[in-house]
């Protein structure tokens, strides 16, 4: 299905809501990130189930299905058991989370028709020994620099006819209402206003950076000669209280999130932060009552002519 397992150096490979850094160095290692990748892509699980099921609408039978940037394969799985006549090929640029990914598919019994391929976006997909009927590239391609030609070498790699469905965007994530009764209403928001000043630099940092590309997706996808033919926002909706994998979640994020941000948070900030992460303070996550999930992914779906 897949070789050519080669060495890469670039970071093109984007997997979750939070990225791995310090609120001054734009690098990110997700191969450190592992267990939190795969915590939050399981915890998201009946979001992508949506969107797999939608795309299985429009796409009902692919033979090869491509994750492009799979992280720790948690949706290349799902892909493999929502299209159970395909075959998929996870890609990534860090063999840790590819070792990962065919383990997970080794568990769930579909190692035959499950292959990994190591590669960086921002160089294609490597060596594909066929073309793509369905392409997923979920919140990947953003870390590659030049989006656009990215996009282009994605659809070079679709069969004709083929399907990209790419996720990128959507809203915040929400785990407290505005006003939670420590420290000053709109923590959240602040710190998404810190993390975007955080991922601007990233993007402008990357190798090939491209910043005149708006991120006007469907446009893009018919710059690079595809169909656009669908967006779809889906929702995550997991209510208070939350089960414990939800709050054990919320305590990574938010814990994850405060160690990049803390130079850039005010006292006040940090000492909420530290309330909130603290096992043993009834007001944290951890046992407070009014913790939940919400958040909404867009998918924007191109077919090549």
């Amino acid at each position: 299905m897949a070789h050519g397992h080669e060495q890469h150096d670039g970071n093109d490979h984007g997997h979750g809501h939070a990225h791995g850094h310090s609120h001054g160095d734009t690098h990110i290692d997700f191969a450190e990130m592992l267990p939190m990748l795969e915590q939050e892509a399981e915890l998201f699980g009946p979001l992508y189930t949506q969107a797999a099921s939608w795309l299985r609408e429009m796409r009902p039978d692919p033979e090869l299905i491509v994750d492009a940037g799979s992280g720790p394969g948690v949706i290349s799985c799902l892909l493999a058991d929502t299209f159970p006549g395909a075959r998929v090929v996870a890609v990534d640029g860090e063999e840790p989370l590819l070792e990962r990914a065919r383990e997970r598919a080794a568990r769930r019994g579909i190692a035959d028709r499950f292959g990994t391929l190591r590669a960086e976006l921002g160089d294609g997909l490597g060596d594909l020994e066929y073309p793509a009927d369905l392409l997923w590239a979920s919140r990947s391609l953003h870390h590659v620099g030049d989006q656009r030609g990215a996009l282009a070498g994605f659809a070079d790699r679709l069969a004709p006819g083929g399907t990209l469905a790419l996720l990128e965007g959507g809203l915040p994530s929400r785990y407290l209402p505005r006003d939670f009764g420590i420290g000053r209403p709109g923590l959240q928001a602040r710190m998404d206003a810190i993390e975007q000043e955080w991922f601007a630099r990233m993007r402008a940092e990357l190798p090939g950076a491209v910043v005149e590309d708006v991120e006007d997706w469907p446009a893009l996808l018919s710059a690079v000669g595809l169909r656009h033919t669908a967006t779809r926002t889906f929702l995550l909706d997991l209510p208070a209280p939350a089960s414990d994998e939800a709050r054990a979640f919320v305590a990574t994020s938010l814990g994850h999130r405060r160690d990049g941000l803390a130079e850039a948070l005010d006292a006040d900030d940090r000492a909420t932060l530290d309330r909130l992460l603290d096992p043993e303070n009834k007001a944290s996550v951890h046992h407070r009552p009014d913790v939940f999930v919400l958040t909404a992914l867009t998918v924007y779906v191109g077919v090549k002519p």
